[in-house]
């Protein structure tokens, strides 16, 4: 998480300078005018399981306890952008999220051992989004969204038979994203570093009551803080 913080601001930094310094120009002037445009994105993400828990779980000495971490990974994908007005842009983000999330819980007694799990995930990450503008101010423009979003969990194991299994989840989810962003107009390109919220909805957890974990969480949520860079013509 700090790294990726780190590396927003210091991004932020190395183009506000130029962009926002007196011009005698417009950098890209005829960009507004245009009805649609594309673009490239790259970042990091970091995620976690929400987790509610089911009545045998405090009922019972099977687990003391079941936490979730935050885990890193990192996006690439896709920007198509329509123009709606002057200050309302309609947003397609097709990419691949590769994320992890951890979960460490331990047994109670008679062992009380410890158990460390990493769930890996491969998302396909579908978002349709609302882009709300400022006005320009020279080569700089701020902005906000808000917008749903499905996921496909490339990496799912739902319908895994291997032994090993300690959880297993779907691989659909429904949710919603919320985030802020800044454009630096270039000659040629806009940069654009963008922070932003994906809650999902849908409860994850696959139920096989086989699995000791199953019997003990209700519902498995999956939240995500993505810092992605966006790269637009």
């Amino acid at each position: 998480m700090r790294r990726g913080y780190s590396f927003f601001i210091v991004a932020l930094m190395l183009f506000a300078k130029p962009a926002l310094a007196q011009r005698p120009l417009l950098n890209m002037p005829e960009h507004d005018d245009k009805p649609y445009y594309f673009g490239i994105t790259f970042g990091f993400n970091t995620s976690v399981y929400q987790i509610s828990y089911t009545s045998a779980f405090a009922n019972t000495d099977t687990f003391k306890r079941i936490q979730p971490h935050w885990q890193p990974g990192f996006n690439l994908g896709l920007i198509g952008n329509l123009r709606l007005s002057s200050f309302i842009d309609l947003r397609f983000v097709p990419s691949l999220a590769f994320a992890s999330k951890n979960l460490n819980y331990q047994y109670g007694s008679p062992s009380d051992s410890t158990v460390n799990k990493t769930i890996e995930s491969i998302y396909m990450h579908l978002p349709l989004q609302l882009k709300f503008k400022s006005d320009r101010i020279k080569n700089f423009r701020f902005y906000g969204l808000g917008g749903i979003k499905f996921d496909y969990d490339l990496a799912a194991n739902a319908r895994s038979r291997r032994p090993d299994e300690f959880l297993k989840v779907s691989p659909n989810d429904f949710g919603y994203e919320i985030g802020v962003g800044f454009e630096f107009f270039n000659p040629n390109f806009i940069f654009s570093p963008e922070i932003k919220l994906s809650q999902g909805l849908t409860n994850q957890l696959y139920p096989d009551h086989g699995l000791q974990l199953t019997n003990a969480i209700n519902t498995l949520k999956t939240r995500m803080i993505v810092i992605s860079i966006h790269l637009e013509g």
